[in-house]
C-alpha cells in the first residue's frame, strides 16, 4: 500500500509571524491538514487508489457522487500541501521576470490581477479557495469552494489562498480581507509560481 504523506512545513511554525502565527500554523497543519491525509488514506486502503498518485485519484473522482467523501480528502490534502508552498516567509508584493510580464499581458497590470484576486477571495462563499492558474496558455484568477481545485477543470494551478476560516481566523477572526491583503503583500510565493508556470 502507498500512502500519501503529510508533508512538513516548507519553513518553521512561527517564520510566518507576524501575518500568520504559530498557533494558526500549528493547528492549520497538524489538525485540519493532517486529518485530511488521514481520512484520504483509510479510503483508499485496500482500492485501486492506493498505489495512485493523488493527483490521478482526484481527476479520476471529481463528479462522482458516491467518492464525495474520498475526493473531498484528497482534494484538501493536496490543496494544503500546494498551499504551504504558495506562501513564504518574507513573501508578497509583485513578481518579477517571465511572471510579471505574463500577468501584464493576461490582467493588464499586476493591480489589475490584484483586483481579481482579492474579489476572487473576499468572494468566495463560505469555505473554499482562491487560485492565479493558467488555463489554454492563458492566466486566470478563479475560485473554488470547499475542496475543489483546478486540477478538475484542466487548469494548471500556480498559487492558491486557502481562505477557509482555520486558515485565518485565530489572527484575523472576520476580517478575512485583511487577510487577503496580508497574503498579497508579505506571503504569496511568487518563486514558487514561477516555478509551476515554467513547468507548465
Amino acid at each position: 500500500m502507498a500512502y500519501y504523506e503529510l508533508a512538513p512545513l516548507p519553513y518553521d511554525y512561527d517564520a510566518l509571524e507576524p501575518y500568520l502565527s504559530q498557533r494558526t500554523l500549528e493547528i492549520h497543519h497538524d489538525k485540519h491538514h493532517a486529518a485530511y491525509v488521514n481520512n484520504y488514506n483509510k479510503a483508499v486502503a485496500g482500492t485501486p487508489h492506493d498505489s495512485q498518485p493523488i493527483e490521478t485519484v482526484i481527476k479520476a473522482i471529481a463528479g462522482d457522487a458516491s467518492m464525495q467523501g474520498v475526493f473531498n480528502n484528497a482534494a484538501q490534502a493536496w490543496n494544503h500541501t500546494f498551499y504551504w508552498n504558495s506562501i513564504k516567509p518574507g513573501g508578497g508584493g509583485a513578481p518579477t521576470g517571465e511572471l510579471a510580464q505574463k500577468i501584464e499581458a493576461d490582467f493588464g497590470g499586476y493591480d489589475q490581477f490584484v483586483e481579481a484576486f482579492k474579489t476572487a477571495g473576499a468572494t468566495q462563499f463560505g469555505s473554499g479557495w482562491a487560485w492565479l492558474v493558467l488555463e489554454n496558455s492563458t492566466l486566470k484568477v478563479t475560485k473554488t469552494a470547499n475542496a475543489d481545485n483546478p486540477l478538475t477543470a484542466g487548469q494548471v494551478p500556480l498559487i492558491t489562498m486557502d481562505v477557509w476560516e482555520h486558515a485565518y481566523y485565530l489572527d484575523y477572526q472576520n476580517r478575512r480581507p485583511d487577510y487577503i491583503d496580508t497574503f498579497l503583500n508579505h506571503l504569496v510565493n511568487w518563486d514558487f509560481a514561477a516555478q509551476n508556470l515554467a513547468s507548465a
